[in-house]
């Protein structure tokens, strides 16, 4: 029997989609690449700020469906930040207690976005943040959310306007309607296992490729089938990367992996804050640079058609690092070739060795 509480619970969260938008499609200015047309999918206009509204909002119809989410009930959460600030959105909608074990040197603007929703944040220093979260929730008498588990689970990926469904029906007035490529990074690995599902549901013959940063085992995972890989430590690029295969990452469903170096996340910001005329995360970064380079083996191989991937979140929560030259130079890290070859491609149309 549903209780009182579950409707109403239900209820808010429908009345919070109904009042959000659909997010952006935004075609990228390449007006030297007119054969290949280049989209961004802007999650950053959610109502918590980035594509992890979408999977917040799926846990937490997921745990009051299961029935492990009542009235009162602490909600817990290991992230890296972006996942926490939407799950604190909606744990305030629903007015329940909301923690978050985080790493240490998550951006400042990140804490300080989640403790204005009202949630509380603990820090820790290394990659285990899902320890300190399962403790956490035990001792609160909570509900531990695991977003690295069931990320690709608790998301309809046949439909319910996942983000599958709004990017390929946007797309379909298009020129090139079925995109050749679509390309994402990881974190929990739920948003290419649900684009990844929706393209075999929907017969299509897009690709999928996934990018991933240094400090990341997926692109090792996805090489030699190796489940227990683990890294020497935490990615620098917040809300991708992981330093343990996750639950939640299916890399059956994905066609090519692409390894990218984070000086060459940040390089891909600059150029499109030029571009659009605003700022972007380091994911999107990240995102930019695996679809540049998908691009330049379309040029070499005279393909033409259509390149789809994310805006997963705004700049403005990265200004004290990765717009920060300071940490940016502390960090040993150097765009400016990776930034170079950018610029060189997209004003010529040719790509050159780097």
């Amino acid at each position: 029997m549903t209780s009182a509480w579950v409707s109403r619970a239900i209820s808010a969260i429908d009345r919070d989609f109904n009042r959000s938008a659909d997010t952006h499609l935004i075609q990228v200015p390449c007006l030297q690449l007119p054969n290949i047309s280049i989209y961004l999918k802007d999650e950053s206009i959610h109502p918590s700020g980035s594509l992890k509204h979408r999977l917040a909002r799926s846990l937490f119809l997921y745990g009051i469906c299961n029935g492990w989410i009542r009235e009162a009930t602490p909600i817990v959460e290991a992230s890296s930040g972006s996942t926490a600030i939407s799950e604190a959105y909606f744990a305030k909608l629903l007015d329940l207690p909301f923690h978050t074990v985080i790493p240490a040197n998550t951006s400042r603007e990140k804490i300080k976005k989640i403790e204005f929703l009202g949630g509380i944040c603990h820090l820790v220093d290394g990659g285990d943040i899902y320890s300190h979260a399962e403790r956490i929730a035990a001792e609160l008498g909570g509900h531990y959310m695991d977003q690295f588990t069931f990320a690709e689970r608790a998301t309809d990926w046949r439909a319910n306007n996942n983000i599958a469904e709004s990017m390929f029906r946007q797309m379909s007035l298009e020129a090139d309607p079925e995109p050749k490529w679509v390309v994402v990074s990881a974190g929990t690995g739920g948003t290419s296992a649900t684009i990844g599902r929706y393209i075999r549901y929907q017969k299509l013959s897009t690709q999928l490729c996934v990018a991933d940063p240094e400090n990341s085992v997926y692109y090792d995972f996805y090489q030699t089938g190796d489940r227990s890989v683990k890294s020497g430590g935490p990615s620098r690029i917040e809300g991708i990367g992981r330093p343990r295969v996750e639950a939640s990452f299916l890399p059956t469903v994905v066609d090519q992996m692409i390894k990218v170096d984070d000086a060459a996340s940040l390089a891909a910001m600059r150029v499109l804050q030029r571009l659009l005329d605003r700022k972007c995360g380091g994911s999107t970064g990240t995102n930019f640079w695996a679809t540049m380079q998908i691009v330049a083996g379309m040029v070499e191989r005279g393909e033409s058609g259509s390149v789809v991937t994310l805006i997963c979140d705004g700049g403005e929560r990265y200004l004290t690092t990765y717009y920060d030259s300071a940490w940016i130079e502390q960090q040993g890290l150097d765009p400016a070739p990776y930034e170079a070859w950018l610029w060189d491609f997209l004003e010529t149309g040719k790509p050159a060795a780097l």
